[in-house]
């Protein structure tokens, strides 16, 4: 199944957040049949569901948490549980990443982008998930925000900002998509919409 078809398809992944992944493989390109990949943030297991629905030989599944990740992924032959694995100071494996996914909430892209770096091969590469309002310094975030949503245009100019500061963090950008679909909605904005996240297709610098 391609990556298309997937994204019309969403009940087949562990959460919503394989439509964005299965989203960001089909906008770049990227065939992930026979890497080893690394999901930072797994939660659920959005993107291991994706990566493994869509060839990848093995995913490390890697998040804080313990006992989220679903039953069905826990067991799977190909999934490597790091649970309770804070993936900004773990030690990597072994075997170096050819792929590295993050979905991370409150933590920002520079922590995270110098983190995957260290489990990726020389020719590997990153999805990052940028989330614009956790990227905010405060004064952004109380100009900004609104009941926790951020405007179209801020997330945009953020995301952008976040992109152009990758070679400071060691990576290069090759190419960056908007999320098919908004972030998760929060109780407190209730049934409104979530935010606007954007996927960033990244390699090492050098």
């Amino acid at each position: 199944m391609g990556p298309q078809q997937s994204i019309l398809r969403p009940p087949e992944y562990a959460s919503r957040a394989g439509i964005k992944l299965a989203h960001a493989l089909c906008e770049f390109s990227l065939d992930v049949s026979g890497l080893i990949c690394a999901d930072f943030g797994c939660h659920v297991g959005g993107f291991t569901d994706c990566l493994l629905r869509h060839g990848a030989a093995r995913v490390y599944a890697v998040d804080t948490g313990y006992g989220i990740l679903a039953d069905r992924l826990r067991r799977h032959q190909r999934v490597v549980v790091r649970e309770r694995t804070n993936a900004l100071h773990a030690d990597p494996p072994s075997e170096p990443m050819d792929l590295v996914t993050i979905d991370l909430s409150w933590t920002r892209q520079r922590h995270a982008i110098p983190a995957a770096l260290q489990w990726l091969s020389p020719r590997g590469l990153i999805i990052t998930l940028i989330k614009p309002h956790y990227e905010l310094d405060s004064d952004e975030r109380a100009a900004w925000l609104t009941d926790g949503l951020l405007g179209a245009a801020h997330a945009e100019e953020v995301c952008r900002r976040v992109v152009a500061s990758l070679p400071g963090l060691g990576a290069r950008q090759i190419a960056w998509t908007a999320s098919p679909i908004t972030g998760a909605k929060s109780a407190r904005r209730g049934k409104g919409k979530g935010n606007r996240e954007y996927l960033v297709l990244a390699a090492p610098a050098h």
